[in-house]
């Protein structure tokens, strides 16, 4: 997955969907409360780098990079839900003047 294709998971690429089942049983906490998309991103683009990188993946520790990265676009889809929510808000206060 390239950082293109990991924006493209995170904006509802139907292709990742599956693998966040996954991240809803793993126990660590990859997010705090508020995501930051942009640090989310670089994340990402590091699990990619980390694939790309490797001659022989590691089964266990590339499962624990997809958890991980399921978790990422998870949390930052639903952060981006949010953030659109806002400036919808702040869009209806405009037009509201």
């Amino acid at each position: 997955m390239r950082g293109s294709e990991a924006t493209a998971a995170i904006s509802g690429n139907p292709g990742s969907t599956g693998l966040l089942r996954y991240a809803r049983n793993d126990k660590k906490k990859i997010m705090t409360k508020e995501t930051n998309l942009t640090q989310s991103l670089k994340k990402l683009e590091e699990i990619v780098e980390w694939f790309e990188s490797q001659q022989e993946v590691d089964v266990e520790k590339g499962l624990e990079k997809v958890k991980e990265g399921a978790a990422l676009i998870k949390a930052s889809k639903e952060r981006l839900k949010k953030v659109e929510n806002e400036f919808e808000e702040v869009k209806k206060e405009l037009e509201g003047e």
